[in-house]
């Protein structure tokens, strides 16, 4: 997979994740003796400026955008390819769909789900991260990982 600038010019953090995720996939796909297409490089690149929890289906919007000849599966393979490699995460928010999101091991979000429109807001508080810790040592338990989702109704749904 060769190194594509950020969207728009971008550095810093958000690049520097990017560049990251390439190396780690690209890393993989050698060991697997996998080959890097076109089509694949722009599924990547594509997913890789996105930052939304993006569905299959969406991604496959945006990659047509560029390659109208992308096809579901090419999306549906490359996306469980970043997900076994540890570029992507696959979560499920109760609304059918499966969605990814990068992978960032450099920081910790959790979820608020609107179990109305579907949306999802992240959000970061330390808080909580002490909480569950407390907890976990209480019960002598030792985390690995973890993830918050919390449903509700977001407050734009509230007020229609």
């Amino acid at each position: 997979m060769s190194p594509a600038p950020a969207p728009d010019g971008e550095s810093g953090p958000a690049a520097g994740v990017r560049d990251h995720a390439r190396a780690i996939l690209r890393a993989y796909m050698e060991k697997k003796g996998l080959r890097s297409t076109d089509q694949r490089r722009v599924i990547v690149d594509t997913f890789l400026s996105t930052a939304d929890h993006v569905s299959i289906e969406e991604l496959l919007a945006r990659v047509r955008s560029h390659d109208r000849r992308v096809g579901y599966a090419t999306v549906y393979r490359t996306l469980k390819l970043l997900a076994e490699c540890g570029v992507a995460n696959e979560r499920q928010f109760g609304d059918g769909l499966t969605r990814f999101e990068l992978a960032d091991e450099t920081s910790h979000h959790d979820h608020l789900i609107c179990t109305a429109c579907h949306g999802i807001t992240e959000f970061e508080d330390e808080r909580v991260e002490v909480i569950q810790d407390e907890i976990a040592t209480r019960y002598g338990f030792r985390l690995r990982s973890h993830k918050h989702e919390l449903y509700g109704i977001c407050g734009n749904c509230q007020q229609t």
